[in-house]
């Protein structure tokens, strides 16, 4: 029999939510695959982009349980910590007890990671100009928000198109971690501090050479990076379960083989669906009453 850890083994997965135009059938579908209250939430979005993104952050999320803990998708009950963080509700094998996942979703893509032994937490950043300052005032308003030594990084850069890059990539890192901790809006993101490296990351490659400071000491925490396309920074941490403090269980021993992200099509999301709901032929006009997305995001491209 496989070690527990191949068998479940790491995920890496994207999908590219933004180029994914749904025809009626797909969308209806997609609906159906959902707990009713994401469903209504869901269509509660303003605009379309962001409704995609979301509904493709739970299909991800019932695929991943549906395939990887073999529950049939129509009995797999989702539910959010205190702090918003999506959990598994249903009993589950202890086997499976420690099994953590993780979704992101911003700019063009919904990713997941999961993993058999290690807490996790991804983020996706997309580097994109600030809607209404310029860069080097957006960076005023944000500086609470990173270390001197960070912030030195960043600006270090060659132009303000890469320190921006930099800036969200720092980003990213940090968000990974406290979704991995679970913890909410209120952290003094000053108490973390990264040390980048490498500088450069070439797109689709996995890097794990990234350092970790809590509250000046380096932490025993993994943060694989990688960059999805020219605009795309996503980062993973991984870190240790409180219950697997044995000294085997180091991270480094269960991590994975720097896995590379699997990018999914809309026929690979709902290959396992099962329907929870009826069709709500109303969902599709309501999608189609939305607009794609902010104006101001197009403004850029005059």
């Amino acid at each position: 029999m496989a070690p527990r850890s191949a068998a479940m083994g790491s995920v890496r997965w994207a999908f590219p939510c933004a180029a994914w135009r749904p025809c009626r059938e797909e969308w209806l579908l997609a609906a159906r695959l959902v707990q009713p209250e994401e469903k209504d939430r869901i269509g509660q979005f303003v605009f379309a982009r962001d409704a995609k993104a979301a509904l493709a952050g739970r299909l991800l999320m019932r695929k991943l349980v549906a395939e990887k803990l073999c529950i049939p998708w129509n009995e797999i009950h989702l539910q959010r910590t205190s702090k918003g963080k999506p959990f598994l509700a249903n009993n589950v094998f202890s086997i499976h007890s420690s099994y953590n996942f993780n979704v992101s979703h911003q700019g063009d893509y919904a990713v997941l990671a999961a993993e058999p032994e290690l807490q996790v937490g991804i983020d996706i950043m997309k580097t994109s100009l600030p809607g209404s300052s310029s860069i080097p005032n957006f960076f005023r308003i944000m500086k609470r928000q990173f270390t001197e030594t960070e912030w030195d990084v960043i600006k270090s850069m060659s132009n303000e198109w890469m320190q921006l890059d930099m800036f969200h990539r720092h980003w990213a890192l940090k968000e990974s971690f406290l979704k991995a901790i679970g913890v909410g809006i209120g952290f003094n993101l000053q108490r973390i501090e990264f040390n980048v490296s490498p500088l450069q990351l070439e797109i689709g490659k996995v890097y794990k050479e990234t350092k970790m400071l809590l509250d000046g000491d380096e932490e025993e925490w993994t943060f694989e990076e990688t960059r999805l396309d020219d605009h795309h920074h996503v980062a993973v941490a991984l870190g240790k379960q409180e219950r697997f403090g044995q000294k085997h269980s180091d991270v480094c021993s269960m991590e994975p083989n720097q896995p590379q992200f699997t990018l999914l099509t809309f026929e690979d999301l709902v290959a396992s669906g099962i329907p929870v709901a009826p069709e709500d032929s109303a969902y599709w006009d309501n999608f189609c009453s939305k607009q794609e997305s902010p104006m101001k995001q197009n403004l850029h491209l005059r």
